[in-house]
């Protein structure tokens, strides 16, 4: 696939510039004027999102003008400026109806991750791959930051891909995540807001415990899905210079 930086702007003192890889598209996030090698975080969005939404451009700004990281940010595989096809436009609808009337969102929600996961863990390896030949960029060490589908499409990843090193992880219960996860072995720092009316605080708390990583800690606050305090962001870029440099 062919690697495409196709627009630049700069943001208070970070570089952000909009890239494709195939059809893939994305963001990459560097401080201004950087240079040489660095450590660099993916950052996967939440279901219905985009690689530029609010959430992520908050902690890609943080993470590279605070950290020093490169981050880059992909549209999921159905999502942002990728084509919907059919089936998942379909299966959308359809979950939506069986939410309303009652059914397991837990279950339901898996669903639709399983559906997108083997094409989103092929376009981050691929994106990983492309992304650490730029200059700027390098072979450093790499981290992923994933809540809600994030995490539903990043535990996958981190079961299948050696050159991430650490991983913010959170807002998501184990249904159909127990065997991925338990394949994950790097430090994770997982989020979990103990009001989230999504998911149910038990499959959280079932999914941090299914983690394999030998060194993982719980963070827990008040709030409904989504309502993730700043501070964790903060904190998150501590936990990634620790690990990553």
């Amino acid at each position: 696939m062919r690697f495409s930086l196709t627009s630049q702007t700069s943001v208070d003192g970070v570089t952000e510039q909009s890239f494709t890889l195939g059809e893939i598209p994305g963001v990459l996030f560097t401080p201004e004027g950087a240079a040489g090698h660095r450590p660099l975080i993916l950052m996967g969005h939440g279901g219905g999102q985009h690689k530029q939404a609010p959430g992520v451009l908050a902690g890609a700004r943080l993470f590279a003008s605070k950290g020093d990281f490169a981050v880059a940010a992909i549209d999921a595989p159905c999502h942002g400026d990728r084509p919907k096809n059919e089936q998942f436009i379909r299966f959308v609808g359809d979950m939506r109806t069986r939410m309303a009337a009652g059914e397991d969102p837990g279950e339901l929600v898996a669903a639709m991750h399983d559906l997108l996961s083997e094409q989103a863990v092929a376009d981050w390896r691929a994106v990983l791959t492309a992304v650490r030949e730029l200059d700027h960029v390098g072979d450093g060490p790499v981290g992923y930051w994933g809540v809600s589908m994030g995490c539903g499409l990043g535990v996958p990843l981190l079961a299948a891909e050696p050159r991430i090193r650490a991983a913010v992880l959170g807002l998501l219960g184990v249904r159909g995540l127990a065997g991925s996860a338990a394949r994950v072995t790097v430090p994770v720092r997982f989020l979990l807001q103990w009001d989230d009316t999504r998911v149910p605080r038990q499959q959280a708390l079932e999914l941090f415990d299914a983690l394999g990583s030998a060194e993982k800690t719980l963070h827990a606050n008040p709030g409904d899905h989504g309502e993730i305090p700043a501070f964790e962001i903060e904190d998150a870029l501590r936990f990634f210079v620790r690990h990553l440099g």
